[in-house]
């Protein structure tokens, strides 16, 4: 385990960095990153940022080489330049999880499942598989293909996506303890990052959740408090919602919208049943969020989607009119990549039944139900397209089933036609 009292960058040079490979090749790129990440010029560090995370965490993927970064990002997270110690633990955070697993932050990290999936496509167990292909190949260019693989898997090397990032993550797991101290650092963008790093990792809970209601207790910066509650909400059971209650009533909406948030999460628990008030207490609060601006500045959770993040964290819990309500007021400022999928879930009970033929006028259905039509009818032809049951499922509800006619039906412009209004 690295500590602070060693130098950042002590043994970064013994790394046989060329015999490793991240998304681009060889990993030899890699040492000038972490000491352009540990300079005093801004703008290399900023580079480096990008260097890391696209070469280290393409996509979403960790590479061969990215546990061996762990340990130096740690030490500049530890005790690096200022402007750099942010940055190193945003990079952790990228390394232990990819941006898919992100967006399902309030479902909490599965970590059984995600170690299963990598046990079953490790190199220990693929390698017989490949030994067996070798065996029986006749083609000699196929052959030194297998071959090569072959001897990649032999050495131990990741050959799956899930395995390379379970190594990536575990790199990260061991570092966490000396990673807990930083929940007291001075700077409160540490303190954040630190709280948000840590809400992936239950298998340390028992340790992260005292430590993070104490930082909740005391922290007076607003994303901080906020991150560190949404991460007990994460990490914790149902038996924790009265204590994140208090907060319930903040002066700050974004520690409001936290601790309803938190509340709502423990509510996934099978440990204890959830007061019934206060979860309603807690969704009438994301109502009110979901009918407001995000708050500028948020937290990092689920990509910075924080009206997606409402919607996500509505849509776990058991439908209630007002909770339904609410994911269609979050839809129209929901990332479009994520709106769809959304809108599709919330459909069934936005309208519990076909809208009677003919059909009455958009303005005189209720404001959620045109909140959700105006969502369908704003996504891009491209997810009509791409989406074929968007049409499909609109027809079951009696509802326009192309993104022409919904759109006459709610009086909107045609988006990319020639002419208006069209035939429907």
């Amino acid at each position: 385990m690295i500590t602070a009292d060693d130098n950042l960058l002590a043994g970064l040079d013994e790394v046989d960095w060329a015999n490793l490979n991240h998304a681009y090749g060889t990993a030899d790129d890699v040492p000038g990153q972490l000491r352009a990440l540990c300079g005093d010029d801004e703008q290399a560090q900023q580079e480096a940022v990008a260097g890391l995370f696209n070469h280290l965490a393409h996509q979403g993927t960790r590479c061969q080489a990215s546990p061996y970064a762990v340990p130096f990002l740690v030490r500049i997270a530890l005790a690096g330049p200022t402007s750099a110690r942010e940055r190193a633990l945003g990079l952790l955070s990228d390394f232990a999880v990819n941006w898919d697993e992100e967006y399902e932050i309030i479902h909490g990290a599965d970590i059984a499942v995600w170690r299963a999936e990598a046990a079953e496509n490790s190199s220990h167990k693929l390698l017989p598989l490949y030994e067996e292909a070798l065996a029986t190949e006749q083609d000699e260019q196929r052959r030194r293909n297998v071959q090569s693989v072959r001897d990649w898997v032999a050495a131990g090397n990741p050959i799956d996506a899930r395995d390379s990032s379970m190594r990536s993550y575990d790199a990260v797991l061991a570092e966490i303890p000396a990673l807990l101290t930083l929940l007291d650092d001075e700077n409160p963008r540490v303190r954040t990052r630190t709280a948000y790093l840590l809400a992936w990792f239950p298998e340390l809970a028992d340790t992260s959740l005292p430590l993070l209601l104490d930082l909740v207790a005391h922290e007076h910066d607003a994303v901080a408090k906020a991150t560190s509650l949404v991460a007990v909400g994460i990490l914790g059971t149902s038996a924790l919602a009265g204590t994140l209650a208090v907060d319930l009533d903040a002066e700050d909406s974004l520690v409001r919208w936290a601790a309803a948030t938190a509340i709502a999460q423990t509510a996934r628990s099978t440990d204890a049943e959830l007061d019934s008030p206060l979860l309603a207490r807690a969704v009438a609060e994301l109502a009110v969020a979901a009918a407001a601006p995000a708050p500028v500045p948020a937290t990092d959770y689920n990509q910075g989607d924080f009206h997606g993040h409402i919607a996500d964290t509505l849509l776990a819990l058991p439908p209630s009119p007002t909770s339904r309500a609410a994911v269609a007021a979050c839809l129209p400022s929901i990332n479009p990549s994520q709106r769809a999928f959304k809108a599709k879930a919330v459909l069934p009970d936005l309208f519990p039944s076909p809208l009677p033929d003919p059909r009455p006028p958009y303005a005189s259905l209720p404001r959620p139900q045109q909140q959700l039509l105006h969502a369908f009818a704003d996504l891009s032809e491209g997810w009509w397209n791409t989406a074929g049951d968007i049409g499909e499922n609109l027809t079951t509800y009696g509802l326009p089933d192309t993104q022409a006619a919904l759109r006459a039906y709610i009086g909107l412009p045609l988006a990319g036609y020639g002419c208006w209004p069209p035939r429907i």
